[in-house]
């Protein structure tokens, strides 16, 4: 059975597009000098699929989400390679846990002085996702000039390795900072939260509508 479509972006969107070894975090997107991109991460099985493959344990494991983790190439035929017991199932789950929780935290640490140093972080992800939105979105022009490209597939992980952890990092520095905004600002920002949580849910089970991005929420950041 191969790895379905959902589960790689299942994976690729909570590891971030990021090699999951804590040594290393290689970027798996790759840009090349005429600004096309293209992914080398590997979906890499922590039982092996085959009973006699690496950690297969006489059995071998399954092509779900569970039983995978997302490596850079070179991590993944290190793991594979090593011998017997240097990376172990439950290592490899470890790290697993480890990365993506820190994506799905990260800047609940944050600490800001002022609002206006909290609106400056914010605005920083925020002008790179409406970067990629332009750029490989349904309304860009590679879109619109040559609608049977494949460059959606490009805009598809973008959106699970870009836009969803920079909106997870926003929630994230905003709730942690909140006390620094105004009652507009706060209110936008909820209004961003729903629209986020909505979005990312759309990415892995599409739904038939969901709120769009509040214009309110980044008029107040760039206030």
């Amino acid at each position: 059975m191969a790895i379905s479509n959902n589960t790689v972006k299942l994976l690729w969107g909570r590891a971030a597009g990021i090699c999951s070894n804590p040594g290393c975090r290689t970027d798996l997107t790759v840009l090349l000098m005429d600004g096309r991109n293209f992914n080398v991460g590997e979906m890499a099985h922590v039982i092996a699929s085959r009973p006699s493959g690496p950690r297969g344990g006489g059995t071998g494991g399954s092509d779900e989400y569970e039983n995978l983790v997302l490596l850079c190439p070179t991590c993944h035929r290190t793991v594979d390679k090593a011998p017997t017991g240097t990376y172990s199932v439950e290592m490899l789950h470890q790290w697993k846990r480890n990365h993506e929780k820190s994506v799905r935290t990260t800047g609940a640490t944050l600490q800001f002085q002022s609002a206006a140093e909290l609106k400056n972080y914010v605005a920083r992800l925020l002008h790179e996702n409406k970067a990629l939105w332009s750029s490989l979105g349904p309304k860009s022009s590679v879109a619109q000039n040559d609608p049977g490209s494949n460059m959606h597939e490009v805009w598809a992980l973008r959106k699970l390795d870009t836009i969803v952890p920079n909106n997870l990092k926003i929630i994230n520095a905003v709730e942690a900072n909140i006390a620094l905004l105004n009652a507009l600002a706060t209110e936008s920002f909820f209004q961003f939260k729903i629209h986020a949580k909505a979005f990312e849910q759309h990415q892995h089970k599409r739904l038939d509508t969901y709120p769009f991005f509040p214009e309110d929420f980044e008029k107040a950041m760039l206030s």
